[in-house]
C-alpha cells in the first residue's frame, strides 16, 4: 500500500533523495511473548522507502512495503506522487539499476547514482557513464560524489532517523494495513513540525 502526501504541487525540487529502512515490527512469536510470556524466535520487518525535498527536509512522498521488496523496485513509484520539477534525483547504489535510471530520465532529472562496484558503461552518452568512468579512473566512487554533490543524499537518512524516532525505533501494530496508517500519521506530523521549523543544536557549557 503506497501512502501518498498532499504536499505542495508548486515550484521546482532542486534535489530529490531516495532512501530506505527497515522497521522491526510485531511477529508472531513476539505477540506471543508479549501476550503468553513464551519465547519466540520468529521476527518480522516492513521497509520503508521515502523521497526527501532536501531543500526544505519534507518528506514527498513514502510507501511502506513488505522486507523482502527492493528499495530499486520501489523508486519509479515514489516518483509518481509528485508531478513538480524535479532537478536532480539521488540515491544510493541499491537504485543502479536500468529501471531506476529510465524512471529518472522520464521526469527529466539527473541522476545522482554510484555505479555498483566493478559496474560496465551503459550504452553511448548515458549520464551513468560518467559515474563509471570516474570510478574506473580513480579507482572508487569517492572523487565522483565530491564533484556531483552526492553528498546532499544523507538528508534522506537524517529525515528517516526522525521518522524512527517519532515511531519509536518499530511499528506497534499488527495488522499491514494499520502499519501503514501508523507510518503515515508519524510521517504527517513530522512533515508538521518541519514547517514550523527545523531544530537547533546549541552547545551547553
Amino acid at each position: 500500500m503506497e501512502v501518498c502526501f498532499k504536499a505542495s504541487t508548486r515550484g521546482t525540487i532542486q534535489h530529490l533523495a531516495i532512501d530506505a529502512k527497515g522497521l522491526k515490527v510485531y511477529g508472531e512469536g513476539e505477540w506471543k511473548v508479549k501476550k503468553h510470556g513464551t519465547d519466540g524466535k520468529r521476527r518480522v520487518w516492513r521497509k520503508l522507502h521515502l523521497a526527501v525535498d532536501t531543500d526544505t527536509h519534507k518528506i514527498i512522498a513514502a510507501e511502506l512495503t513488505l522486507s523482502g521488496v527492493t528499495d530499486a523496485e520501489v523508486l519509479p513509484n515514489l516518483l509518481k506522487e509528485t508531478r513538480r520539477t524535479i532537478k536532480e534525483i539521488s540515491g544510493d547504489g541499491a537504485y543502479d539499476t536500468r529501471e531506476c535510471h529510465r524512471s529518472i530520465r522520464v521526469r527529466k532529472a539527473v541522476p545522482l547514482i554510484p555505479p555498483r562496484d566493478g559496474a560496465a558503461f551503459w550504452e553511448q552518452g548515458h549520464p551513468r557513464n560518467r559515474a563509471v568512468g570516474c570510478q574506473k579512473l580513480y579507482g572508487s566512487n569517492k572523487k565522483w560524489k565530491q564533484k556531483y554533490g552526492y553528498h546532499k543524499r544523507s538528508l534522506s537518512e537524517t529525515v528517516m532517523y526522525r521518522v524512527k524516532q517519532l515511531l519509536g525505533g518499530k511499528l506497534s501494530l499488527r495488522k499491514y494495513n494499520a502499519q501503514v496508517g501508523e507510518t503515515y500519521a508519524m510521517i504527517k506530523a513530522l512533515n508538521k513540525l518541519t514547517r514550523l521549523g527545523m531544530p537547533e543544536t546549541q552547545c551547553i557549557v
